[in-house]
């Protein structure tokens, strides 16, 4: 397999931070979707490489292997495996010929075993397997679809694949869809297809985790006497029992109204709503007549 830059396919230097790479993957991979350029196949191949190399550099133990082994970091365990058998081998070519005189392997003789190993271990019927290549993807999604369980077709290297995607997943969550990766080496497993969630959030709605918290407006006159008020929650209307004397502020729990709870059916966190009181303006002459009347009973 040719070598590839994933520090230059994502436009990042060598000690790039991980939110440095993090921010780069994004940006390019919004600029290459296939959904932005349709049939363009260079753009195409250029989002196949930036998932590639996200794949490798933002997972901390793969961009190690990746910064010590080049493109042959993939096989990094059956490289120090080969490496500490060599060494192993070499301590006890060295404890024999110390104590028989026997025949004595040169440097490159353990190079030629340390670069032929997976031929060898081949020719042996000990052929090493290695998993596929983990994909990685984003998927943006508006709070609404994540709010319902719903099912999605993604497209992976040209095969559609259908995924189920629970309600409440939150946004920056991963998913693993296992198998969905790159092909194994030498009858190894696929790789897995790691989907990054980002929910645009275009309501009145904040959501923290399970919780979602919203403000709602409140005239002065129901805050003052009491009464009822039919306000909005994610999924439908409830009508409240307002208190009299509510203050600006103040805050009522309405349990059970939040998000889903991911993979938790029929669970669901609370919703929070403060109350904004709204003073009244362009008042008549006689709407201002009593707001002084009773200010002097004040």
């Amino acid at each position: 397999m040719a070598y590839i830059d994933y520090y230059k396919v994502l436009e990042v230097s060598k000690d790039a931070s991980d939110k440095d790479i993090k921010k780069a993957y994004r940006k390019l991979a919004r600029k290459y979707h296939p959904d932005l350029n349709p049939n363009d196949k260079e753009a195409e191949k250029r989002f196949k490489a930036l998932n590639e190399a996200n794949a490798v550099l933002s997972n901390a133990e793969n961009r190690k292997k990746y910064d010590a082994y080049g493109e042959h970091w993939e096989n990094a365990e059956a490289y120090e495996q080969a490496q500490k058998q060599q060494a192993r081998q070499q301590h006890s070519n060295q404890q024999y010929q110390g104590q028989q005189g026997g025949q004595q392997f040169t440097d490159d003789e353990f190079s030629d075993f340390f670069s032929s190993m997976f031929g060898r271990a081949q020719s042996q019927g000990r052929q090493v397997k290695f998993k596929g290549h983990d994909y990685t993807a984003e998927l943006q999604i508006d709070i609404k679809e994540a709010y319902t369980t719903h099912k999605r077709t993604l497209t992976v290297n040209g095969k559609n694949i259908r995924i189920t995607i629970p309600a409440g997943v939150e946004n920056g969550q991963v998913i693993k869809i296992k198998g969905h990766g790159g092909a194994g080496v030498n009858g190894g497993p696929n790789g897995d297809l790691l989907i990054t969630f980002s929910i645009a959030n275009t309501t009145a709605f904040k959501r923290d985790g399970n919780h979602l918290y919203t403000t709602v407006d409140l005239d002065l006159y129901t805050a003052l006497l009491g009464g009822e008020l039919t306000v909005d929650t994610f999924n439908g209307k409830v009508k409240l029992s307002i208190k009299p004397e509510t203050q600006n502020g103040a805050k009522v729990k309405l349990k059970g109204k939040g998000f889903p709870k991911y993979k938790k059916d029929g669970q669901f966190g609370d919703l929070f709503i403060t109350y904004q009181v709204k003073t009244p303006t362009q008042l008549t002459d006689k709407e201002k007549a009593l707001f002084t009347e009773l200010s002097k009973l004040r």
